[in-house]
């Protein structure tokens, strides 16, 4: 079960860097930087509710 959960996490995590990167490029700096921080919660959460 948890390697489940940690492919799950990385893969969420690479779309939504890949997705915020595409925003960047094309002008959209404020949906990128709120994507990335999307991102960067995807990966901090689960590590203090489901990975104690």
């Amino acid at each position: 079960m948890g390697l489940i959960t940690y492919l799950m996490m990385i893969s969420m995590f690479v779309y939504s860097v890949t997705f915020s990167i595409s925003l960047w490029k094309d002008k959209n700096k404020p949906g990128s930087i709120v994507v990335f921080g999307l991102a960067l919660t995807i990966v901090i959460v689960p590590f203090f509710t489901i990975l104690k």
